[in-house]
C-alpha cells in the first residue's frame, strides 16, 4: 500500500523528541532491536544495533543515507531465527498488516522484548467523531492495544502516550490542537488514513472542517484544547517482556 500512499511521506512525518524519548525509554537495556514496519526510519534509536525490516520499497528509497541496514520483508514472515533480538518495535504500522495477529506472534518469536504502538477505540477523537466517522470503520479489533498484549504475551503493560500540543510529527492524531493544518494538503501527506476513505468522504469531511473554522462552530466544541499543553487522542504503547513465556 505504501508504494502508492508513501511517496510524499518525509514531507510530514518526522521523530519528535518527546515521543522519541518514551520508545527509548521503552527498549529499556536492549542492545540488539529489530524495527518492523520501519518505513523511512522514525524513532530508531541510533545507540543500538537495529535492522529495519520495511516492504515498501518507496518507503526504503526515502530512508537517510545513514539510516540501519534494512530488509524488505512483511512482519507476518520475518525472516529471521528465533530470538535474534534483545526488543523488536512496532509503532504505528500494527493496523496495516494483512495479518496482525501472525505479525505480532512473529515479533514474539525473533525477540525477547517488544514495543508496539496503536490507537485506543475507548477514546474518542474530534476528528474522526465530528468530521471523518468513516475512519472509525477501518479500526480493525485485532490492533487494539488490549489485544496486542494478549498476542504477545509475557510481562506487559499499556501506557498513554500524551500528544504534544506542538508535536512535530504529523501523524493521524498530530494536529488535535492545530485543526486548520488539517485543512493542508501537505499536512495530510503523511498520514495514510485521509487516502483509504473515498474522495467524497474526505471532501465531504474538510468541507464540514473549514465551514467550522469559519464559523466559530470548532472553538465553540474544542477551543479550550487549544491552551493544553498535551492531550490524550488514544494513542497507547504495549511494553511487553519476556516474551517467551505464555499468558
Amino acid at each position: 500500500m505504501y508504494d502508492r500512499l508513501g511517496r510524499s511521506y518525509r514531507q510530514a512525518r518526522r521523530p519528535d523528541p518527546r515521543i522519541e524519548a518514551r520508545v527509548n525509554d521503552a527498549l529499556g537495556g536492549a542492545s540488539t532491536v529489530v524495527n518492523i514496519g520501519a518505513g523511512t526510519g522514525n524513532y530508531e534509536p541510533g545507540n543500538r544495533r537495529l535492522v529495519a525490516v520495511e516492504p515498501s520499497l518507496t518507503m526504503i528509497a526515502q530512508r537517510a543515507p545513514n539510516a540501519a541496514l534494512v530488509v524488505q520483508a512483511a512482519a507476518e514472515c520475518l525472516p529471521f531465527s528465533d530470538k535474534t533480538f534483545d526488543a523488536a518495535m512496532a509503532l504505528h504500522t500494527v493496523h496495516h498488516w494483512r495479518d496482525p495477529h501472525a505479525g505480532l506472534l512473529e515479533m514474539r518469536r525473533v525477540a525477547d522484548s517488544a514495543i508496539a504502538f496503536c490507537g485506543s477505540a475507548a477514546i474518542k477523537f474530534w476528528l474522526t467523531s465530528d468530521y471523518f466517522p468513516a475512519i472509525a470503520k477501518l479500526r480493525r479489533p485485532a490492533v487494539q492495544p488490549e489485544k496486542i498484549a494478549s498476542v504477545l504475551g509475557g510481562t506487559s503493560r499499556i501506557e498513554v502516550i500524551p500528544i504534544p500540543r506542538d508535536c512535530v510529527d504529523g501523524f493521524w492524531e498530530a494536529y488535535w490542537a492545530r485543526p486548520e493544518a488539517y485543512l493542508d494538503a501537505r499536512a495530510r501527506a503523511g498520514t495514510s488514513v485521509f487516502r483509504l476513505i473515498t474522495p467524497s468522504e474526505l471532501r465531504s469531511g474538510l468541507r464540514r472542517l473549514s465551514e467550522d473554522l469559519r464559523s466559530g462552530t470548532w472553538d465553540e466544541r474544542y477551543g479550550h484544547l487549544r491552551q493544553l499543553e498535551q492531550y490524550d487522542c488514544g494513542l497507547r504503547m504495549v511494553v511487553a517482556r519476556e516474551l517467551g513465556a505464555s499468558n
